[in-house]
């Protein structure tokens, strides 16, 4: 007689792990709002994109040599996406709240999931999704929802449903992160246009210059910095920071 199947275990810790980085980036993206005043949408995703670009870079210092040109097209094209979702989400969340704008964004991976589902059920899934957003948007009636809000979200769901597959060739063309470091860097060259109105806002952006040239020291020249040296750095980027955003 054979022994009973045992049951699968639940992997708490993975559900964990996936529940915090849910938060952080919920959480960061709230965060983010708050610069908009200051720096507008664009400006912000900017700030967030550069940023990340540049720990990415300093850090996986990838390699074009041994790659083709079909290759850096995938990198191109998943920067792209990853600028356009960003920019999107960004733009949305300046003119609906945030909420709403993750829900609709959402759209983009579960009909992704859906497209490359075989199961009838799936179908179910969807249409609940699909109500629920038509719920929030109310597109034949009076919602109170900026148009323009909806639209970018929407946009930024196409994004992300483009981006899932597209990360995935990335990362199987490209060892480690140094993939999505590349990709980081071209999503903040397609944002940076995007980026306008001088003044207070450019300043904050300039303010981060001493860490940028640090970074570029050390990548470029090998030049590391201790400790003391960087608390130094980000002590004077914050009071860069401080000066500029309280100019009108």
């Amino acid at each position: 007689m054979s022994r009973p199947a045992a049951p699968e275990r639940v992997d708490l810790r993975g559900i964990a792990l996936v529940f915090v980085a849910v938060a952080t980036l919920q959480v960061g993206a709230a965060f983010a709002v708050t610069l908009f005043d200051e720096l507008g949408a664009a400006g912000a995703s900017l700030l967030r994109l550069g940023l990340a670009a540049l720990v990415l870079l300093a850090w996986w210092r990838p390699q074009l040599r041994g790659h083709t040109r079909a290759d850096l097209a995938v990198t191109v094209a998943f920067g792209l996406t990853l600028g356009t979702m960003n920019l999107s989400i960004y733009e949305a969340m300046d003119r609906i709240p945030i909420g709403v704008a993750v829900t609709i964004e959402f759209a983009g991976p579960l009909g992704l999931a859906v497209a490359l589902s075989r199961r009838a059920l799936d179908l179910l899934w969807v249409a609940l999704a699909a109500a629920g957003i038509l719920l929030l948007t109310n597109p034949f009636g009076a919602s109170g929802l900026d148009a323009g809000g909806v639209a970018f979200a929407l946009l930024a769901a196409a994004a992300w449903a483009v981006y899932i597959p597209l990360s995935a060739r990335t990362g199987r063309l490209f060892p480690g992160g140094s993939g999505l470091a590349l990709a980081m860097g071209f999503a903040a060259l397609l944002v940076a246009p995007a980026f306008g109105d001088p003044g207070a806002r450019v300043g904050v952006l300039m303010s981060v210059e001493p860490a940028v040239a640090a970074v570029a020291g050390f990548v470029v020249l090998g030049q590391a910095l201790g400790g003391v040296d960087l608390l130094a750095i980000g002590l004077v980027v914050i009071a860069g920071t401080g000066v500029t955003s309280g100019r009108g």
